[in-house]
């Protein structure tokens, strides 16, 4: 096996000499790489599937709606718009897509899961860009 590293070596440095490398998509630009270990490991393989297909669970999805609508609150109450009516149907929907979350969390035994709630924080700091 240590013949097969070795040519696979000399191959890639051969190439790199002869600027094979220089014109790929990304060049001199860092890798993005994955960072799965906030996932629990019995979750991971599916939520990477879901993430390659352009889909995300819906509690995931929830929780970004979530994000977006406190958010817009926020920004309503800072605003100083008293517009009660807008502000009501934002609540409305917040507390709609909470409902929902939880009802979710409870359906899949995930509502008191140690490795789900840190997950669930991670992909929250992630969302509002607030690191703590």
């Amino acid at each position: 096996m240590a013949i097969l590293s070795w040519l696979a070596e000399q191959r890639i440095q051969e190439a790199m000499r002869s600027g094979e490398f220089a014109n790929l998509p990304g060049h001199g630009k860092p890798l993005e790489l994955e960072d799965l270990s906030g996932v629990p490991e019995e979750l991971r393989m599916s939520y990477k599937i879901m993430k390659n297909a352009g889909l995300l669970p819906e509690e995931l999805t929830l929780r970004a709606e979530c994000v977006t609508l406190e958010e817009l609150l926020v920004a309503c109450h800072r605003s100083g718009n008293n517009d009660t009516g807008e502000r009501k149907e934002l609540e409305t929907k917040l507390s709609l897509k909470r409902l929902r979350l939880q009802q979710l969390l409870q359906e899949r035994g995930l509502e008191g899961n140690a490795a789900y709630a840190d997950y669930g924080d991670a992909i929250g700091q992630r969302l509002t860009g607030i690191e703590e």
